[in-house]
């Protein structure tokens, strides 16, 4: 059963990815391993296609990977930033049409990415109840190797090991993250698999976890 999160007023209408006015709900299904119970979350269009991407092993994970999305995607408007001051940008002297637009509207597009990227979100809680996120750490270390976070660790072993990063991603989501290293090995084992042969992989983990796989976690 899906609980949907406590909203406050003043954040009524707002993604609680990223803060910007929205009017989708993404819906988080959790598994044996999921440290909260099924989420229904406030999410604007592009956090929603993300998060639906990005479930990984908690709500709290698959913000985190929803925010390094985010930065990849918009690292042009944030480089403004880092590139100019509000006040160079005034004071530049791009005359041409193509760079007079950009003159006009960089630093804006830079403020809306940076706050997009920096929305800390509300505390989450259902019917007045806060969730424990069970001192999740948004850092994560394997085999000797601390990486930012979760989502950074998976990305980096589906490059090097040209794992299949979705059917990757829908074990840890099985499992949790202290099974990371099991995550990586079935997914090596089976990398050659169609994708017939994964979702029934997924489903018989589903199984020894002790519940059905939700359609929503297949990929």
């Amino acid at each position: 059963m899906l609980s949907p999160i406590d909203v406050p007023f003043d954040c009524r209408h707002s993604c609680w990815f990223c803060a910007e006015p929205c009017n989708c709900t993404f819906e988080y299904h959790a598994t044996a391993s999921t440290p909260h119970q099924s989420l229904t979350i406030p999410a604007c269009k592009e956090c929603l296609t993300l998060a639906k991407q990005n479930r990984l092993t908690s709500i709290w994970d698959c913000r985190i990977a929803v925010k390094d999305e985010l930065m990849r995607i918009y690292a042009k408007h944030l480089a403004i930033g880092i590139n100019w001051t509000e006040q160079e940008l005034i004071d530049s002297e791009f005359s041409c049409k193509v760079f007079e637009g950009f003159k006009k509207s960089a630093w804006m597009m830079y403020l809306i990415a940076k706050e997009r990227v920096n929305a800390p979100g509300w505390p989450l809680s259902v019917d007045g109840v806060p969730l424990d996120n069970g001192n999740h750490e948004p850092g994560f270390e394997f085999d000797g190797v601390k990486y930012a976070s979760l989502s950074k660790a998976v990305n980096h072993y589906s490059r090097t090991l040209g794992l299949d990063k979705l059917f990757f991603e829908a074990i840890l989501s099985q499992v949790g993250r202290s099974r990371f290293g099991y995550a990586v090995r079935i997914s090596r084992i089976n990398i050659a698999s169609d994708k017939r042969v994964k979702q029934q992989v997924l489903k018989d983990i589903a199984l020894e976890q002790g519940q059905p796989l939700h359609r929503d976690t297949w990929f």
